[in-house]
């Protein structure tokens, strides 16, 4: 007898992944494609951390990691938010996951309750919708057509948040569309949610080093907002890792904590 749970049924499978397959059918019968499925990078990992890979092989780094990872990565992660994007965090702040994809999963499954609302721009990347699913919560849909440059206003923003919203994913840079929230466009977000307690933004920023528009700005700056933002983040893009599987949460305390003892069991 076959059955599955409703909550698996619920899914739809990964459109991404399905783009992906095709193009490389495509490919495999000499036909010439662009594949503009996956965030692929076009360059490989540089030769520095792959050699920095085989010496952790050859001192055995093969043992089971702590669950939110190695302590000195998640120093250097630290190091990495202050340096780059002036955030200070503690590395008990820091969850590392099985890329950035598992980190906002993680976070997803900490905060939401069957029934619960979680605010997605559109257009959105694909996993987003399905991971609320997932979740047993509520997709809230907020379009941003190319008039606006693919971007929310704070107009939209309050018009969408009711008692019952419980996150807002943000993406910048934006997966799909490259377009990039500015300081003072999420300047103007945070004064909207500053009146919201209730609602958590996860911030995905993993194309922080895809811009070509200017400097990256996380809504995580903004002090009125400090406690309850999730940054996601990894080494994917920036670094041509994407097979390396490495991305990392970084949040308040009481989020960090709830998202290990997730990670601890899965």
């Amino acid at each position: 007898m076959e059955h599955l749970s409703v909550r698996l049924t619920s899914l739809s499978s990964s459109a991404t992944l399905a783009m992906s397959q095709k193009s490389n059918e495509l490919k495999a019968q000499g036909v010439d494609v662009i594949n503009l499925s996956v965030g692929e990078p076009d360059f490989f990992t540089p030769d520095p951390i792959k050699a920095a890979a085989k010496k952790a092989i050859d001192n055995n780094f093969s043992f089971y990691s702590p669950v939110p990872g190695f302590l000195d990565l998640r120093k250097a992660i630290v190091a990495k938010l202050k340096r780059e994007n002036g955030l200070d965090y503690t590395v008990d702040q820091i969850i590392v996951s099985n890329g950035a994809k598992q980190s906002i999963c993680n976070t997803l499954l900490c905060l939401v309750d069957p029934g619960d609302e979680v605010i997605v721009p559109a257009p959105y990347w694909v996993s987003y919708v399905e991971m609320v699913k997932l979740a047993e919560g509520m997709n809230v849909i907020l379009p941003a057509g190319i008039d606006q440059n693919f971007k929310i206003t704070p107009e939209q923003l309050e018009a969408a948040i009711t008692p019952k919203t419980k996150a807002l994913i943000l993406c910048t840079p934006s997966n799909p569309t490259g377009s990039v929230y500015s300081h003072d466009e999420l300047e103007a977000l945070a004064d909207v949610l500053a009146r919201h307690p209730q609602v958590v933004v996860i911030s995905d920023e993993i194309y922080e080093h895809i811009n070509y528009v200017g400097r990256h700005a996380s809504i995580a700056s903004f002090p009125v907002l400090r406690d309850r933002v999730a940054v996601i983040n990894g080494v994917s893009k920036a670094y041509a890792m994407t097979g390396w599987r490495i991305g990392f949460l970084a949040a308040p305390l009481w989020l960090a904590r709830a998202a290990s003892k997730l990670q601890g069991q899965y």
